[in-house]
């Protein structure tokens, strides 16, 4: 198992490590700061020991990391972890607004389906099951959503299970949602907000999310 320390703080940029486990150029770390795509949240890009990382695997409560061929890291030797600061924070940012948008629409629209997620570090989008357009609530969800924004509230982020490394984010008078993702501390960090209605296919909805510098 690999210890993410990314839950911890996902504001660390630098983590001292040791190398767990080589295969070729995949390895294993004790710990890491570097998340690996999950839930449709791009990977973190960074080194570990110097080298860059060119994938991030999650695979069950371990995460691979495929490392450039030329690297000579052994099992046991001590390696430092570096990610990129500013992806990572555009990619927190953009995960937790995708994370309020799609919670809005599911207390309005509790028939809708959510079929689809993907966060990049220049915007986040949701897909829907969806017989009906979007684009006349667009409006009103960015407005709520940019309310609790505003509300600068706290955002707990905690295990749910910790053996199996299930947890949630909760702001206090809105909702606990399940999410195992790297989350900002507050609400206002996500700056302003912007909502985009495109359709991907016949019985789908798609809502793009767009965030300025707070």
């Amino acid at each position: 198992m690999t210890k993410k320390i990314f839950w911890q703080d996902p504001y660390l940029t630098e983590l001292d490590t040791q190398v767990q486990t080589v295969n070729g150029n995949q390895i294993t770390v004790a710990e890491t700061i570097f998340y690996a795509f999950s839930g449709g949240q791009e990977s973190d890009h960074g080194t570990i020991g110097g080298y860059e990382v060119l994938e991030a695997k999650k695979e069950g409560a371990a995460i691979f990391y495929t490392l450039e061929d030329t690297h000579n890291l052994k099992v046991g030797d001590n390696v430092k972890i570096c990610i990129h600061w500013d992806r990572r924070y555009k990619l927190m940012r953009l995960h937790f607004a995708a994370e309020v948008v799609l919670e809005l629409v599911c207390q309005r629209f509790p028939e809708v389906i959510k079929v689809g997620a993907h966060i990049a570090q220049d915007k986040s989008r949701i897909d829907f099951e969806w017989s009906q357009n979007i684009s006349p609530f667009i409006a009103s969800l960015q407005q709520e959503a940019q309310s609790i924004i505003d509300s600068n509230q706290v955002i707990i982020s905690a295990f749910s299970d910790e053996e199996n490394e299930r947890r949630y984010w909760k702001i206090n008078e809105f909702s606990q949602v399940p999410c195992g993702g790297t989350h900002i501390k507050r609400t206002a960090e996500m700056g302003t907000l912007r909502l985009k209605r495109t359709n991907p296919g016949k019985g789908r909805e798609r809502i793009e999310i767009y965030v300025s510098e707070p």
